[in-house]
């Protein structure tokens, strides 16, 4: 039984923000997010997930304890209003804009629309994995092809590898774990020369910390009118709304139906249906985050580089860099000293990835990371 507003919020998923959200009646004190310095497991730090250790901003996390008390109703009302609201801010029509319980549904949606017994999906080794699982749900064949030696995508290699039985390309760009970026002219010709009949998700989960430039923009900013494009975002990251689960994407018209019909109905919570159209219009708190992540960014690869460490080029809210000793041990050294770091991925076995936290969880990451009996001779493998 729920006992209290403190016991009801941590059964939303607000955890130990919980009890500074909740609006005090006659207090003007503005309302702030204060993340606990361990998260949700007692004496651990999670750097293991690329969440924003920051929380929401002032005004996003006013939103949600604004809007608890409706929690007992269901959304269904508020999801149109969501999607033309995503669908302004992209100057895009409401029907293109696909909502999803965090961008991992919106995957599976596109899987399930595209794939199936006897389907192939052509992705990158490594990338995020969940679209090899569903792949693999749907009866369908992961077609993995490696990055290139600079950490982009082998398109060349990708377009090698379509055949009649493809019937979906994943593309992560930034790309998870590595943090790395593909040339936007690279994947504009690469799309050029997919077959008509093959849509491309190209997930951008990270596009905020990416920023703009001559290598990278969004696919949804600059659009191509073209059916074979899908366009996935998440307000797990920047907006740090993780734990709301919401994200989307925006697709044609004609892509949009087919992958609708695959959607969970009520598939997003009434507190992040809310959330998501104040997060979208905080401008100024949305700029703070990526900025605060730039910083934390460069004080890790100063940290790293002071060790003889060069980690590879990061354009997202993670950076991944090379041990040059087995990557499980050094994770299970992180674990057993109370500090979760990404896991092992198989064709970078000497590897870490490692999200950036506090400026405290950082500092304690870097004290860890001293203790290793080789740190020392890093330089010297």
């Amino acid at each position: 039984m729920i006992n209290s507003r403190r016991s009801f919020l941590c059964s939303l998923g607000l955890g130990t923000a919980a009890g500074l959200l909740w609006p005090i009646r006659g207090s003007s004190r503005p309302i702030t997010f204060e993340p606990g310095t361990y998260g949700d497991l007692d004496g651990v730090i999670r750097l293991n997930s690329n969440e924003n250790a920051y929380g929401p901003s002032p005004k996003v996390a006013e939103t949600i304890a604004s809007v608890v008390a409706g929690a007992n109703r269901y959304p269904r009302m508020q999801y149109g209003l969501l999607r033309e609201h995503i669908a302004a801010s992209h100057r895009i029509k409401p029907e293109q804009v696909i909502l999803g319980c965090g961008s991992t549904e919106v995957l599976r949606m596109a899987v399930f629309a595209f794939l199936g017994s006897g389907k192939r999906v052509i992705h990158a080794v490594p990338t995020f994995e969940a679209i090899g699982q569903y792949a693999n749900a749907a009866g369908s064949e992961p077609i993995g092809v490696h990055l290139t030696s600079g950490f982009a995508h082998d398109l060349g290699g990708m377009l090698s590898r379509i055949d009649a039985n493809t019937g979906l390309i994943y593309i992560c760009n930034p790309n998870n774990p590595t943090a790395s970026l593909t040339h936007r002219k690279d994947l504009e010709e690469f799309i050029q020369r997919v077959p008509t009949s093959v849509p491309a998700v190209i997930d951008e989960a990270y596009h905020h910390y990416a920023g703009q430039s001559g290598m990278y923009s969004s696919f949804i900013d600059h659009p191509i009118e073209d059916d074979r494009i899908i366009v996935t975002r998440t307000f797990s990251k920047v907006y740090g709304l993780a734990g709301l689960r919401i994200g989307y994407a925006v697709a044609s018209p004609k892509i949009a139906r087919q992958m609708q019909k695959f959607g969970t109905d009520d598939n997003i919570n009434a507190i992040a249906t809310s959330t998501a159209v104040v997060a979208l219009d905080d401008v100024a708190g949305t700029s703070e985050a990526v900025q605060r992540n730039a910083n934390d960014r460069q004080e890790f690869f100063n940290q790293a580089m002071a060790r003889a460490l060069k980690p590879i080029d990061s354009h997202a809210n993670f950076v991944m860099m090379n041990t040059y000793h087995p990557a499980a041990q050094v994770v299970e050294h992180f674990r057993v000293n109370n500090i979760l770091i990404g896991p092992v991925f198989p064709s970078m076995e000497t590897h870490i990835r490692v999200s950036l936290g506090t400026r405290d969880e950082i500092a304690a990451f870097w004290r860890t990371w001293d203790m290793i009996p080789w740190s020392k001779n890093i330089g010297h493998h």
